[in-house]
């Protein structure tokens, strides 16, 4: 495996990464009709323009390489809440790896160089959101040392509620 940062050429693999975690991972957590509608290119408008306007080292994404192919990526910036300090609370707003390397070390991997670009950039704190009935991105962020600090969320942007719950972990510098 090889952690790099996420260039523009990859916005097509990112989406496909976005995709088909979020159809393995959110089964019975969102309607399945949904799941079955996502397609990478409804996504690749979005990795495109995030991936030309990502400015690391505060914000950007990391892809994590794995025999030559995007297996995975997170995406982090400034905090994005009303209640956190955008210039020492970074957010970690998405990671996803293909389902085939789940369980593989991939995603402490890429988690871990994302915690250390952001201490790296002067972040003092991280946080991130995730669904509250997603038992196994819960495990994963709980080993890394993340915890709930109690804010909870209600997001429809769907078209559907998922409730989502804020955990948060101090930062110091991994290297």
């Amino acid at each position: 495996m090889f952690i790099r940062p996420a260039e523009p050429a990859d916005a097509d693999s990112i989406a496909t990464v976005h995709v088909r975690s979020w159809q393995a991972a959110y089964v019975g957590l969102m309607p399945q009709d949904h799941l079955d509608g996502l397609e990478p290119a409804m996504r690749l408008p979005l990795w495109e323009r995030l991936l030309r306007e990502s400015s690391l080292p505060r914000s950007g994404a990391l892809v994590a390489d794995v025999d030559g192919s995007v297996a995975g990526f997170a995406g982090f910036g400034p905090g994005r809440d009303d209640d956190v300090d955008p210039e020492s609370v970074a957010e970690i707003t998405t990671i996803y790896l293909l389902p085939e390397v789940w369980g593989a070390g991939v995603g402490g991997g890429l988690m871990n160089a994302a915690l250390d670009v952001l201490a790296s950039a002067g972040y003092e704190r991280a946080a991130l959101w995730v669904v509250d009935a997603n038992t196994r991105a819960r495990r994963f962020y709980e080993r890394g040392g993340w915890r709930p600090d109690g804010a909870v969320q209600r997001d429809e942007s769907d078209g559907f509620p998922l409730t989502e719950i804020r955990y948060r972990r101090p930062l110091s510098r991994l290297g």
